[in-house]
């Protein structure tokens, strides 16, 4: 697995190594603070295979071998939303680490939104399956640095970003500049709420490292990128630099997210995720199943 270490900047600035998971195309985290050597991760996928219908660990199983090498505690398993296109990895993260799983609190009127979709009326109960809810403004420590979580809605109504002194975990908002920013189509998005979002994040200072949730590489490049500081992104970001106009961003990203496909893991991975990345209970066979809303979409 393709794997970058961004290093500390010192006081306050936070290790960040990034880890590519292919298939999906997703970018997970490890946010450590050097002085502690207390860590976070953020966005680890459950790798899921949608022919045969098979998760299995290796994506996790990788950055927890990281984590032992370079001797790092994990206090918090952390996504920054309910993902669509893969599975998070933190329920079984937390069986092999002891540490608390968070996600935002806005993830509960996710889980309304996708039990009315899947029928499931009594599935799906953030407040039970996650350790903890972060409201917006919420704050917290990875060892002795201090997290501030940010609403970051439009991709999703309940995305979050974490910013972590000089780092800024900004999930599925932007891609990297020359992609320009992620869509905003599925249940509870909006590309005006998006923008809104995107505009926040973009007014952290310039230096700030922001670390995206996908890349699936650009026109004129053959390599995977996922971080860039605010000031490139006002710089050069193909959907949102500076003298960017609201009205063309709306535009531009609605036009294209009504050429896209569902990600093919998308309707698999929600009922996951809003389990907190659990399998739903076995049937009386001793098999687990997941349903699939049928011409839904």
């Amino acid at each position: 697995m393709l794997t970058r270490h961004s290093p500390s900047r010192g006081a306050g600035s936070p290790d960040v190594w990034g880890f590519y998971e292919e298939a999906s195309g997703s970018i997970q985290y490890v946010c450590a603070d050097p002085a502690t050597r207390k860590a976070a991760l953020i966005d680890v996928v459950l790798n899921f295979n949608p022919a045969a219908a098979r998760t299995s660990t290796e994506s996790a199983d990788e950055i927890l071998a990281h984590v032992e090498r370079e001797g790092l505690t994990v206090e918090w398993i952390l996504d920054t939303h309910p993902h669509a296109d893969h599975m998070m990895a933190a329920a079984y993260l937390k069986d092999r680490l002891g540490a608390p799983m968070a996600i935002g609190r806005k993830t509960v009127e996710i889980a309304e939104l996708w039990r009315g979709l899947y029928n499931l009326p009594d599935a799906f109960d953030p407040e039970r399956d996650f350790d903890v809810l972060w409201d917006d403004g919420s704050s917290f420590r990875i060892g002795d640095l201090d997290v501030r979580v940010m609403l970051s809605p439009g991709h999703t109504l309940g995305s979050i970003t974490y910013v972590v002194g000089d780092a800024a975990f900004v999930h599925d908002t932007l891609m990297y500049p020359d992609m320009g920013s992620s869509r905003a189509d599925f249940p509870g998005g909006s590309s005006k709420v998006l923008w809104a979002t995107i505009q926040e994040i973009l007014s952290l200072p310039r230096e700030t490292r922001l670390f995206v949730g996908h890349d699936y590489g650009a026109e004129g490049r053959d390599d995977v990128r996922w971080e860039a500081t605010v000031a490139e992104h006002r710089s050069r970001n193909v959907h949102v630099k500076d003298g960017t106009a609201e009205a063309d961003f709306t535009r531009i990203r609605d036009a294209r997210d009504r050429t896209l496909e569902l990600p093919d893991r998308m309707l698999h991975a929600l009922q996951v995720n809003l389990r907190g990345g659990r399998l739903p209970a076995p049937e009386a066979d001793g098999n687990r199943y997941l349903k699939i809303p049928v011409n839904r979409f």
